[in-house]
Order: structure tokens, then sequence, then C-alpha cells
């Protein structure tokens, strides 16, 4: 098997393995393992000090055979139009293996956030949506935010988009901020649903979340709720992992009695990109040690809820394969093929990622829901609602696993992968060989 890092080649070669699996027809095949649309826009951008910087972003639309296409914007110095591709294809699958009436899309715009004020941030957000205000919409393409936007960058979009349609339409983006059309609960779902669905894991193998240990890499939104639902339930994180914007590099922080979730969500401790504050760190107790340290920790789970790539053939063996008992991908792709290989040869219960971290995603349709009805819940309704959705995920998943012998990951494959070419097919698009 080659080593291959490109998140689109990743995805792709996973479909192909389980279409093959599902016996699905050759055209469906061939319309399903690529985009429906995608679009690269150049962005003009009025500059603090009088010049004017240009801008690369994309939009890929997988599918919309479900519904309107759904995935955030992401801001990345390193951003691709593969990367980009690969996650609007598993936004697709994500939103079929929790059954929700969406397709899959993602954005991006090549730029380090870090380096823009806040009213450049404001333009270069306003510009995205001029340049694809035609594809994108309510009944059409929904973004939402992801790696380096918030629920602020949302309501600017939000607020181009109206201005463009001269009307109001709060469902066009999710994430918005609770009173401008947001959801309560919205912040914690991603983070809630991952370990919702180890919660189930822990079940199915008997195991209890008393003396249950973890380790996460990444320190933002996800990880942080991630951190403490596992602490709620009774467990302790021993770990976490994230990128250092001063250092340019990444450390690992931990702490024998537990991270106190308390501790990491406590004002100072991250800065808006996720930087641990060393000083605040050491006062709580938390050790600095090398970015990989996390990955070695004697674990019950391991949690990457970080960037992609982040367990390769080179560093998957630093696992403690003698505690690990569950891997739970709460970032998207965070494992090449060949270290999912060997996870799935040394026995442990894989929670892929389209399924694992889809609680973001199933909020994100609450909220649409509640702006289309302009009726908000509480938040221990919408909570109550994603727990369900995951858990029955979850369970489908697993019950089609027992039943097909199969790995976990291949048996959401096929689900999700069976809503979809149902729905093309049914919609016509594709007419399959009898």
């Amino acid at each position: 098997m080659s080593k291959e890092k490109n998140p689109f080649k990743i995805v792709q070669a996973q479909f192909d393995h389980n279409a093959e699996v599902l016996g699905l027809d050759p055209a469906l095949r061939e319309f399903m393992r690529d985009a429906e649309r995608e679009i690269i826009v150049r962005i003009p951008v009025d500059m603090d000090d009088g010049t004017t910087k240009t801008f690369t972003g994309f939009r890929v639309q997988h599918s919309s055979a479900r519904g309107p296409s759904k995935g955030g914007i992401r801001f990345a110095e390193e951003e691709t139009l593969d990367m980009v591709r690969g996650l609007a294809m598993m936004m697709a699958w994500k939103c079929a293996v929790v059954d929700i009436p969406l397709g899959g899309a993602k954005g991006g715009i090549i730029v380090d956030p870090r380096k823009l004020s806040e009213r450049e941030t404001e333009r270069l957000c306003r510009g995205w949506v001029r340049k694809v205000y035609d594809i994108v919409g309510p009944e059409m393409d929904v973004p939402a935010p992801d790696v380096a936007t918030n629920p602020q960058d949302m309501l600017w979009i939000m607020d181009e988009y109206d201005t463009i349609n001269r009307n109001r339409k709060p469902g066009f983006v999710t994430g918005k901020s609770v009173g401008v059309g947001g959801s309560l609960g919205r912040t914690e779902a991603t983070g809630y649903g991952v370990i919702y669905c180890v919660r189930e894991a822990f079940k199915k193998l008997g195991l209890d979340f008393k003396g249950a240990t973890a380790s996460i890499q990444g320190a933002g939104n996800n990880a942080q709720y991630c951190c403490e639902l596992f602490t709620q339930y009774g467990g302790k994180v021993l770990a976490i992992s994230c990128w250092d914007s001063k250092d340019k590099k990444a450390y690992t922080y931990s702490c024998e009695d537990g991270i106190d979730p308390k501790d990491l969500l406590a004002p100072g401790t991250l800065d808006k990109f996720g930087t641990v504050n060393l000083e605040k760190a050491e006062s709580f107790g938390w050790k600095q040690e090398d970015a990989d340290a996390w990955l070695k920790k004697p674990v019950t789970v391991l949690i990457p809820a970080a960037m992609g790539n982040a367990v390769t053939e080179e560093n998957v063996n630093d696992i403690n394969f003698d505690t690990v008992k569950v891997y739970a991908e709460a970032a998207n792709t965070p494992t090449t093929l060949e270290a999912d290989e060997i996870i799935k040869e040394k026995g442990v219960y894989v929670i892929p990622d389209f399924l694992c971290n889809a609680g973001g995603v199933t909020v994100s349709y609450f909220e649409e829901v509640q702006n289309n009805m302009n009726y908000y819940w509480s938040k221990e309704e919408v909570i109550e609602k994603l727990d369900r959705i995951m858990t029955n995920a979850f369970n489908a998943v697993d019950d089609l696993a027992e039943e097909r012998k199969c790995y976990t990951r291949d048996a959401a494959y096929l689900i999700s992968l069976q809503r979809v070419a149902r729905a093309v097919e049914g919609r016509g698009w594709v007419k399959p060989k009898k």
C-alpha cells in the first residue's frame, strides 16, 4: 500500500473499497466519488495599511442528493483544493450516517488568520460571500464554522448574504451566535457527540468510565468539550496536545491527576487559536511535553481531535496498544490508510471520524430547523435530541459491523453510501443497470 497522505485520495480509496463491498452500480460509483460542483475564487481585500491583498478561496459541493449541501469554511495557511474536496466528500457521508436531510460541502480560504486584524477578517468573510453568492443559500448550500472560523465570522457572512439578497435568511449559515439565530448547545455539540459514541463503545466492550482515562490531541472547541463530558461521566483526561502559534510547534500538556475541564475552559488558558498559556498551565499542575507525547500515554481512549493525518505509519506504533481500547476520531481524516490498517489489526475499537464527530453538523441541522420555524429550543432539548441521534447512529453502525463481521469504518460507509445512492437513483440523476 502506498503511503498516501492526500486527504481526498484517502477518502476516495475508502469509498472505492466500500462501494465494491456494497456492490454499488458502476454508474452510481462514478457519479458519487467526485464532487457535483467545485469553484475556485480570488478575493481582493483592502488591508488596514492601505494595500490590497488577494486571497484564494474554494467551495466544493460534493453531494446534494439528500438535501442542501452542508459544510464549514476553513481559514488555513496550508489549505488546498484536495483538502476541501476530501472534507466535502466526508460531509456527505457524515450527514447520511446520522440520517439528517443534508448533503456534503466544504469551503476554505488560504490565509493565516493570525495575521489579520478584525476588520480585515470581516472584509475577507464578506468578500467570500460575494464570490460564491450564486451557488449558496439556505436551499442550496449552507456554510458553518470550521478551522479558525467562529460565530462572529458567520454573522458577517450571514449579513453580507442578507444585504445582497435584500431579505433575512438566518438559515443560510449555521454556527451563529445565540440571539442572532444561533442554537443553544451548538458550542458543545461536536465534543459531546464524540463522548456519546465513546459511552456506547464502553457499553459494548464492558468498560466503565470510573477508572477510564483519555488522551486528546487538540485544545480547540471539539477537544474542550470532549474533555468536559468525559470528565463528567467519571473518566480522567491525562493529556491534551495543541499547536503553539508563538513557538510555531505543538506541545502536549499532561497532568497525572487529570486535566480539569474548568481549568481548560477558564479565561486566559487558551487564546482564540487554541494556544495554551504556559504560565497558567503550570499553575494548574500541567506538565509541558513533546508534541507526540499525547499518543504514547497508557490510556483507555485515544481521541485525535485536531487536524488530519495526525496518526501515520511513522507514529502509529507509539500507541500503547496494551491499554488503548477505543480510538475515537474526533477530527476529520486523522488517520492515514497505513495507520488505520495497523490499528484495525491490533483489535482496537475504532469510532470512524464521520460518525464520531457528526454531533456538530447534527446541531447545525437543528439550528436550521429552528431558524425556519423562528422558534428556538432549550439547551436541554437540543442536547437530548443530539444524544438520541448520535446513539442511534452509533448502534446502527455497530449492529451492521456485528452482522457482517466487518470493520466499524466499513459498516459506517456501507450505511452512508447506500442512503446517498438511493437518493441519487430516486431523483433519476443516474440510472443503474438492472
